[in-house]
């Protein structure tokens, strides 16, 4: 019995093109909903059926742009479809990224206490 020989990387490789594809994919939507969006990261399962695409929001509430990004979902899997050689295309999940929230929110308290402390010296 003849093994597949897994490509290096190709997981990356394919997330990679995903993030890059659904970028593109999602300025073409006209749900108001949808403000300016980034996406961070993707990170697909070994076996390529579900894609977690992680987003922030620039303009717009994070709530709603992530209930119709997950409602537009099967349109851009779709947009997928003829844009990747891949053979399986993820079903794909979006996820607000508080990544950013959180930076800027640790930033304003490190230089809080940075103040508080100079004050103090």
């Amino acid at each position: 019995m003849r093994h597949k020989r897994s490509i290096p990387n190709r997981g990356f490789r394919v997330a990679d093109q995903i993030q890059r594809d659904v970028a593109e994919l999602i300025r073409d939507l006209k749900d108001p909903r949808i403000g300016m969006v980034t996406i961070h990261a993707v990170e697909v399962t070994p076996d390529y059926a579900h894609a977690t695409i992680f987003f922030s929001v620039l303009v717009g509430d994070a709530a709603d742009c992530e209930l119709a990004l997950n409602e537009a979902a099967g349109y851009i899997r779709n947009g997928l479809f003829k844009r990747l050689q891949i053979h399986t295309v993820p079903t794909l999940h979006f996820k607000f990224d508080r990544t950013t929230e959180r930076a800027a929110e640790l930033t304003a308290l490190i230089a809080q206490a940075n103040a508080t402390r100079a004050r103090e010296d």
